[in-house]
């Protein structure tokens, strides 16, 4: 349980000039999900009270995913200073009674366990001002430096720009976020000034304003990696990167065998059960469920797609959105599948297409298989019954349905039902002429010899 109750205040105004995009940065995406809405998705596992989002140039991206996420946007016609952003939320929160926990679109690492820990600081025994969260880089760069006691008690703050050299050499750095009570941190906020080298008003100010009231402030610290934000495409990229490989090794530790680990990249929301075994180059778009021993191998690429227990998929096999792979079923190379279902046991091994379909317990699809879906206009089904066997390089023209146990012979298109174990013949008739190759053959080099 929380203290009390707390509203998030989200700085999002930025205009992410050095992302060069017309993509307003927050919504740049890490591991399939926009930055912005993997803070906000931490957030309601904490139940904020309030969700208010500080938006500035391009706001109308992204007023659409926080609304989505029960939360409001209110506007920062100017970008002053990360102080002046925060009081643009002032009057959402006239009447609130509670905490504010302040935070970074840009900044999608943060996990819930340090906001908690900054909130359940800010309610100690002491009961400091303001809760700041600290870390220490291996580059310090020009991050703003905390001045703290050995308890965490901060004795000064300062951003890198008027900071001495002394205080430069400090390697505790401030992340910017911070959480305050509602009443308090209002009031000092309206105190904050731009007597600096920036000339703009600075949100860690706060801290030291309540130093000069007699109110000391707390610094706690988190990993460095939890803390990295995203200004540039280079930034974005290694964010990614160690999402990625964050993920990787909860994925190992949950049971799922990794054969090259640094090549495979998640979803946000991938789930992959026990005894799975993934081979290199395999990417997860969103939205993929996967069961216990299934094999993904090399070269595959899934998204949107459901695989059962003890399924084989792959290699360069390519599962699109509404793709069901039932449990022992076998998706093989070159093998693509859009919202279609595969069911026990069936197997699709080389070089097919599977769009709109229904494939039975059992089925065979021959290599060269497709399913002709679509005629420009609208989409049709395809079904094929269990056990049913489709011969190589088939056309299977949908609508149609293919019964249980049916044979199609090779190089078939069908268009038209055929019947539970009938077998079904479409293709020209094969006409021989006994000689008819050589004559051409001599005919053709004597015209050539001609020629020359």
């Amino acid at each position: 349980m929380r203290p009390s109750p707390f509203a998030a205040i989200i700085l999002a105004a930025g205009k992410g000039t050095r992302m060069q995009s017309d993509v307003h940065k927050v919504l740049h995406p890490i591991a399939g999900r926009a930055m912005l809405d993997h803070l906000m998705g931490v957030l309601e596992g904490l139940g904020p009270a309030r969700k208010i989002v500080v938006v500035g140039s391009g706001r109308e991206q992204v007023e659409g995913l926080v609304e989505a996420r029960g939360g409001e946007t209110v506007v920062q016609d100017r970008q002053l200073g990360t102080a002046h952003a925060v009081l643009q939320a002032e009057p959402c929160l006239a009447d609130f009674d509670g905490d504010v926990l302040i935070l970074y679109g840009d900044t999608p690492l943060i996990e819930a366990e340090t906001m908690g820990r900054m909130l359940e600081r800010l309610h100690a025994g002491d009961r400091p001002a303001a809760v700041v969260v600290g870390f220490r880089p291996k580059d310090p760069l020009q991050y703003g430096r905390i001045l703290a006691r050995g308890d965490g008690t901060i004795e000064k703050m300062v951003e890198y720009k008027d900071a001495t050299p002394e205080e430069r050499a400090v390697d505790l750095c401030n992340s910017g976020m911070l959480a305050a009570r509602a009443g308090e941190l209002f009031t000092l906020l309206h105190r904050v000034g731009s007597d600096n080298a920036a000339g703009e008003y600075y949100l860690p100010d706060v801290v030291m304003l309540a130093a000069a009231d007699g109110r000391h402030s707390a610094v706690i610290e988190a990993e460095p990696w939890e803390m990295a934000g995203v200004n540039s495409r280079a930034e974005l990229a290694l964010v990614e990167a160690e999402w990625q490989r964050r993920r990787r090794l909860k994925a190992m530790a949950d049971g799922v065998t990794l054969v090259a680990p640094d090549t495979v990249w998640f979803a946000h929301d991938t789930v992959i059960g026990r005894d799975c075994v993934i081979e290199p180059n395999v990417v997860f778009g969103p939205g993929v469920t996967i069961g216990e021993r299934v094999r993904i191998k090399a070269f595959s690429h899934i998204e949107g797609a459901v695989i059962a227990d003890d399924a084989q998929i792959g290699p360069y096999a390519r599962l699109r959105p509404g793709a069901e792979i039932g449990e022992k079923a076998r998706v093989g190379n070159f093998v693509e599948v859009k919202k279609a279902r595969l069911g026990k046991g069936a197997k699709a091994n080389h070089l097919t297409y599977l769009g709109d379909a229904d494939v039975g317990a059992g089925a065979n699809i021959g290599a060269g298989t497709i399913t002709c879906n679509y005629d420009g206009y609208f989409k049709y089904r395809t079904v094929i019954g269990e056990g049913a066997f489709i011969g190589s390089n088939s056309a299977l023209v949908a609508p149609v349905t293919i019964g249980p146990g049916a044979l199609v012979g090779a190089g078939s298109v069908v268009t038209r039902d055929v019947a539970a174990d009938a077998v079904a013949l479409a293709r020209g008739q094969q006409v021989e002429k006994p000689g008819r190759a050589k004559r051409f053959r001599e005919a053709m080099a004597a015209k050539k010899n001609r020629g020359a």
